[in-house]
């Protein structure tokens, strides 16, 4: 088929958005110096951080610093590092107040760690919050080969089909999350350009009702469908649920039967050219999860190690990449969706406390007449860097976008290219389109495109027993609470529950919430035959969890 030109190279876009890592982290090794691209990566710069006079183990070296160096764990930091706000302003600031030195969650205080107004990050606490926080993870201090993990970047050979794109496409150097905190707010600035930020919520995960209840902000789905324009979200993975839909609760429930689909779908779209305007893939984010995501166990719940990692989610997310690469360059149909006429922009939703030496800036807040959200903070300045690389034949090999971006720039260049009105809120409408990559007159050969394969990843396995243990001890905790909820509320509950034997086991809670969230994303859960099976091992999950534990 002939080929279009290269205005039409974003009739149609796919975004990708894994989880939790820093540029430098996972592209810090792209290129050198000598290999000619002005690239701000970790190669051919002294990079480290402080280790606190406080640190029980110092460095042996007696530099009282970690030195950037290459990753010896595909699944490091692990235990998980801190990303919430309190956590990126000791990283950013270097600045943790005593009252929050071995803290977390809700142990931590005002003033939050918070920098003076007009601060310039300075980059250098990322060791000092790290072992602050393996602290309260573990209940004990990390030792020096425990901490330095925060300081790993890893090389182009371990994470090929990343840095493989990164190098035959091109890659955006200076690409900032919008919040110096966690998921869910990083992942609404994508497709709202806020997360309707309150006192109440809005600046970390927690609470879990002000993105049910409160995050009422217009999405890039809404303004799509206002427009004539189609969206799906294809969602990766066993669990059922979408992220997407779940920060956009308010806007979005009424389309949760219709437009959240599984990642297969996403598959057969592309071969058959009938991919909507706007793609959106969520790769798997829980049980298993294959996004890039460090270990997150340990960091869930304080004093427990829930077993629902992989064995490398590094390895896993690359894996899942290939597949995406794959199904995008096999896009052929002679209508429709195709290779030529479709961008895919490849994402993260934040760094997630892994280094980064770039300081990020100053940012518009989205509504400068709105009072301080959650923790005093006025969403006035932005997180750190996130990997982001634009594949597309109309994108020159090779390169590298140095100037400022924010994931709001896919908002305001949506908005024009597609002319879909008016700016969401202050921050796309100060966001520089992406646009301006689609640099040539003709197109890249897909047939020659050079893009290594993924490295080998190693099954998953759970520990059950270890995991039924975990989950009995949560259990004990959590259900009494769930059990008065559902009892005020009015709720049937399953006899089971108040059973004085009753132990929460890893089938059941793995199981039960397939069951639920297909009541609530129907479409992404089983089906039929499989549904019936489904109900049926939860019932035997049941009685199984009645059982004396041995």
């Amino acid at each position: 088929m002939t080929a279009p030109d290269r205005s039409h190279a974003m009739d149609h876009v796919i975004l990708v958005l894994f989880e939790n890592r820093s540029l430098d982290n996972l592209l810090g090794h792209l290129y050198a110096p000598g290999d000619g691209k002005d690239y701000e990566g970790v190669l051919g710069r002294d990079l480290s951080n402080p280790v606190p006079d406080w640190a029980e183990h110092q460095p042996p070296d007696g530099t009282g610093r970690v030195a950037v160096h290459v990753g010896d764990s595909l699944d490091a930091p692990n235990p998980d590092s801190g990303e919430e706000y309190f956590h990126t302003n000791t990283q950013l600031f270097g600045i943790l107040d005593e009252q929050n030195r071995f803290a977390g969650g809700d142990d931590i205080k005002a003033p939050y760690n918070a920098p003076a107004d007009g601060a310039t990050p300075t980059m250098d606490g990322f060791v000092t919050d790290y072992i602050s926080f393996f602290t309260w993870e573990m209940g004990r201090q990390p030792t020096y080969d425990e901490y330095a993990q925060i300081m790993q970047c890893y090389t182009p050979e371990q994470v090929p089909v990343l840095n493989g794109l990164a190098r035959e496409f091109g890659v955006f150097d200076h690409w900032f999350c919008e919040v110096p905190s966690q998921t869910f707010m990083n992942r609404s600035f994508w497709t709202a350009a806020t997360c309707s930020p309150l006192p109440t919520g809005g600046t970390t995960n927690t609470p879990l009702g002000h993105w049910i209840h409160d995050n009422t902000a217009e999405t890039i789905f809404n303004r799509l469908e206002a427009h004539g324009r189609t969206w799906k979200v294809y969602v990766e993975g066993d669990t059922g649920a979408s992220l997407t839909g779940l920060i956009h609760w308010p806007q979005l429930h009424e389309r949760f039967a219709t437009h959240f689909v599984p990642f297969s779908e996403f598959e057969k779209d592309a071969a058959a050219g009938t991919l909507p305007d706007f793609a959106m893939i969520e790769p798997n984010l829980l049980v298993g999860h294959g996004d890039f995501h460090p270990a997150a166990g340990a960091a869930l719940v304080k004093g427990l190690s829930l077993d629902v990692d992989v064995p490398s989610s590094i390895l896993s997310g690359d894996a899942f990449l290939q597949r995406i690469y794959d199904a995008y360059r096999g896009m052929r149909s002679p209508t429709g969706a195709n290779v030529w006429n479709t961008a895919l922009l490849i994402g993260w939703d934040e760094p997630g406390g892994t280094y980064d030496h770039v300081p990020p800036g100053a940012v518009p807040a989205p509504d400068p007449a709105a009072p301080a959200g959650q923790f005093g903070f006025r969403f006035d300045r932005s997180g750190y860097r996130v990997p982001a690389i634009v594949v597309s034949p109309w994108v020159e090999s090779g390169s590298v976008y140095a100037d400022e971006h924010r994931h709001t720039s896919l908002i305001a260049t949506l908005r024009g290219l597609w002319d879909l009105g008016d700016p969401f809120t202050e921050r796309d409408k100060a966001a520089r389109p992406i646009d301006y990559v689609f640099s040539r007159e003709t197109p890249t050969d897909p047939d020659q495109w050079d893009v290594p394969r993924a490295n080998p990843v190693p099954a998953w396995q759970i520990d059950w027993e270890a995991s039924d243990r975990t989950l009995s001890n949560l259990g004990k905790v959590a259900i009494p609470g769930l059990l008065q909820t559902a009892k005020e509320k009015g709720w049937p509950v399953p006899p089971q529950l108040e059973d004085p034997a009753f132990h929460l086991t890893t089938n059941l809670a793995f199981h039960a919430q397939q069951l639920l969230f297909r009541r609530i994303w129907p479409l992404l859960g089983p089906q039929d035959e499989d549904l019936a099976r489904l109900e049926a091992t939860v019932a035997q999950d049941l009685a199984d969890a009645t059982k004396p534990e041995a």
